[in-house]
């Protein structure tokens, strides 16, 4: 703890605010007690500039364009690790020894498969439900069929929670694509990779042996190390303030599923295939399209540009463009839907409208172009973003129950703009 202050003056009273500095030297104003000492509280709409939390998990410094997970930088991670060792670095804090790799891979094979059970919620659903509303609903019926692996405060308890959640979810991310298109499931191989084993239930056949492009399980794997963790966005933030209740992680994290859905957040990369097709149906008019997104009075965005946090290019990004042109290159296509995204990178990286604004292609620009590479329809396209978020959403409810000094619950403020005091009106004056 600092021994730094923030003045605050309240008329006459002066207010000592403590001072806490992270360990990159960032530096935030802590206002725990300062309703209790005056009776004030802060408004921060969005919570845009408002610390919910400590964290050791992912470090963020938007204006130079960092991610590290753990203090190893996404560079290095991405590079060299694949989804279960970064999970395992997300959930514990340190990398794994080779032992304790094949151990944590060995816990969550042993979960990968379903109750027979829960066939029968999948077969309630109608053929055309989304799948993040299909996964959201299944991963909470998880609470259902794991009984045993409930309670927040047994570290056993916690442990196989954090198992069969790891193990199930790429499971029932699968089965939701098969409902939503009427195939039969296809179960899990313990011989296969995590990654090698999601994109053989999702596109294997009973009646055919299925071949996977090396390619795709590489860049599945990048993709899902590169969404693994993102600090306090929407849904990690449901799922810290769902979980505060001490509820089960698998109903904390289908609520994170709830939160990642929504066009501004993991459905961004869908809604940007969304834009690039719009653009095609409009003649390719792509020119169109820009001065519409310049245009102060018109509310038409230009999806996978710009983000919350980064006003430098996306780490993410940078890493993920690679592997985009590199899929594009082999498959030597001539899409049109393709080609208006490399056109609109370039005027996005060259038009001082832009850069100005720094308004770079995001991680969700290149993940929508990828998924469509290798064949994943549009509805999944958030589905796989939950299973590369899952390792830091668990990695956060872990924390958060463990905190020094034990846990409290989410409960924000608010400045109330309502009616005063009325008097009632019986229904006969009305």
């Amino acid at each position: 703890m600092s021994s730094e202050y923030a003045i605050l003056q309240l008329g006459d009273e002066k207010v000592e605010l403590p001072i806490q500095i992270g360990t990159e030297g960032n530096r935030v104003i802590d206002i725990a007690k300062l309703y209790g000492e005056t009776g004030y509280i802060t408004l921060d709409d969005a919570f845009a500039n408002t610390g919910a939390t400590t964290s050791a998990i992912t470090y963020i410094d938007g204006e130079k364009g960092i991610l590290r997970y753990r203090g190893y930088p996404i560079e290095e991670i991405a590079e060299r690790c694949e989804i279960t060792e970064t999970a395992y670095l997300l959930i514990y804090g340190e990398l794994p020894t080779a032992e304790q790799l094949e151990t944590f891979r060995t816990n969550i094979r042993a979960h990968k498969l379903l109750h027979e059970g829960m066939k029968t919620i999948f077969a309630g659903f109608p053929p055309d439900a989304h799948p993040m509303a299909i996964l959201s609903s299944v991963v909470g019926a998880l609470a259902i069929y794991c009984p045993d692996s409930l309670e927040p405060s047994d570290p056993q308890q916690c442990e196989l929670a954090i198992f069969r959640m790891l193990g199930k979810m790429s499971t029932i991310a699968a089965f939701s694509f098969k409902q939503s298109i009427g195939r039969p499931f296809i179960y899990p191989q313990n011989n296969l990779t995590y990654c090698q084993n999601f994109l053989r239930m999702m596109f294997a056949v009973p009646s055919e042996e299925y071949e996977m492009d090396p390619d795709f399980v590489s860049a599945l794997n990048l993709l899902l190390v590169l969404h693994a963790d993102h600090g306090q966005n929407c849904s990690t933030s449901t799922v810290r303030m769902v979980g505060s209740s001490t509820v089960n992680l698998f109903s904390s994290v289908s609520a994170g599923i709830c939160a990642l859905w929504g066009a501004f957040h993991g459905g961004a990369n869908e809604a940007c295939i969304n834009m690039l097709e719009g653009i095609h149906a409009d003649n390719d008019n792509l020119g169109k399209h820009i001065d519409r997104a310049k245009d102060p009075n018109d509310n038409y965005r230009l999806m996978g540009f710009g983000h919350r946090v980064y006003k430098n290019y996306d780490p993410r990004a940078t890493i993920i463009k690679e592997t985009c042109h590199k899929l594009l290159e082999k498959n030597n296509l001539k899409n049109p839907i393709f080609e208006i995204a490399l056109e609109l990178e370039e005027v996005a990286l060259s038009d001082s409208y832009f850069i100005e604004r720094k308004l770079y292609p995001n991680v969700d620009f290149y993940s929508g172009i990828i998924y469509n590479l290798m064949g994943i329809p549009k509805q999944m396209f958030t589905v796989i973003f939950a299973l590369g978020r899952l390792p830091g959403w668990i990695a956060h409810w872990r924390e958060m129950h463990l905190a020094p000094g034990g846990m409290r619950i989410h409960r924000p403020r608010q400045l109330y703009t309502g009616s005063t005091e009325r008097k009632f009106v019986p229904l006969i004056k009305r």
